[in-house]
């Protein structure tokens, strides 16, 4: 009996975790409970948020307040530690105590863990995509379109997560939301674009010139992707030779074997 309860806590916390980070995605009746229940849970013991956890849920693209994550976390922690128990109490010596001890910091750090695997994708997308989306936000200033125009319109026309993420600044300012604080969202949410939201900034304020200074930075982010990707090829090349000294040389000297084995055994 324990051991099934133990496996029904390890599914709930699955499905918490797994419904944090698919938070943008559309909800449906059936999810949602586990994460509901397992966040009352965590309320009751009252944890304070981590320094930094706003911003790092937002560069994960997650729209959850704070206080639900860590009421979750809490949850977390208690669920593990129950899940742990079975198995400590038959433990040989001092592991039980040890896995009772480590159970709640692993399932508190659990979903802190996922946030920041989650804000890392997505900065990594979010750098490749950005030449491209500066290059067509100058073209969009430069035919002439105000600079919020212009973020709507290439979130709309473009496909990638950085224009996803433009107009919807873009959206929350013409719903009345100030221009700054769109901004400063947009530079939470999509840490690569600092410079684009300084820019647009400065342009906000004083009605700097973008075209030449979009122009600049598409050419730097530009040149960044191409070192990246220079130093991704040479580190792939050791990798690469790795896998031809350990299987495509043994399965040459194989066939060779196999060709010399029936000449040397025959009289």
């Amino acid at each position: 009996m324990s051991v099934v309860l133990a496996a029904l806590a390890g599914l709930a916390a699955a499905a918490a975790l797994t419904d944090l980070i698919e938070a943008r995605r559309p909800r449906r009746r059936h999810r949602g409970a586990a994460l509901k229940l397992l966040t009352r849970l965590g309320a009751m013991l009252g944890f304070k948020p981590s320094g930094g956890l706003s911003a790092r849920a937002a560069a994960a693209g997650i729209d959850r307040p704070t206080s639900e994550i860590v009421a979750l976390q809490a949850g977390l922690a208690v669920v593990t530690t129950l899940a742990t128990l079975p198995v400590a109490s038959v433990a040989p010596g001092r592991l039980g105590l040890a896995l009772l001890a480590t159970a709640p910091i692993a399932g508190y750090l659990a979903p802190e863990y996922a946030i920041r695997r989650r804000a890392h994708s997505r900065a990594r997308v979010m750098d490749a995509e950005l030449p491209d989306v500066l290059d067509l936000l100058r073209v969009a200033v430069a035919a002439g379109l105000a600079p919020r125009r212009a973020l709507a319109e290439v979130g709309r026309r473009h496909p990638g997560l950085l224009a996803h993420e433009l107009k919807r600044a873009a959206d929350l300012a013409d719903m009345g939301e100030p221009a700054t604080h769109a901004l400063d969202r947009l530079e939470q949410r999509a840490p690569p674009a600092a410079s684009l939201v300084a820019a647009l900034k400065r342009a906000e304020r004083h009605g700097a010139p973008l075209s030449t200074t979009l122009q600049a930075q598409a050419l730097q982010a530009r040149s960044k992707r191409a070192a990246k990707r220079s130093e991704q090829a040479a580190k792939a090349a050791p990798k690469i030779q790795l896998v031809v000294a350990l299987l495509l040389v043994p399965a040459v000297l194989l066939l060779v074997a196999a060709a010399l084995v029936p000449a040397l055994t025959t009289r």
